[in-house]
């Protein structure tokens, strides 16, 4: 089954749906006109199987067809950014 990354922007996160029961989540804030990624949150149950990654692909996809500048704070999002420059141009 393919996961897909949404924007829930009332909760201030992105989801990866894991299971009927589980999501893994990348939490913001918007600061001005820059997405401020504060913490990715991924089920004990489910560490270490990739979700994370998954996660982070998704996001920054979204956010390269927004060309939304964006400020990685959380230690996840901000190597999973250095470990991709491709979206060098969207990092604040």
């Amino acid at each position: 089954m393919p996961h897909s990354v949404l924007d829930n922007p009332e909760n201030c996160r992105f989801e990866l749906s894991i299971d009927a029961d589980a999501i893994a989540a990348a939490y913001y804030r918007m600061e001005a006109d820059v997405l401020v990624l504060i913490h990715t949150e991924v089920p004990f149950e489910f560490s270490r199987a990739g979700f994370a990654t998954k996660l982070a692909n998704g996001v920054f996809a979204i956010l390269r067809e927004r060309q939304q500048k964006v400020a990685p704070r959380c230690v996840f999002m901000a190597n999973y950014a250095v470990h991709h420059p491709e979206y060098s141009d969207l990092i604040c």
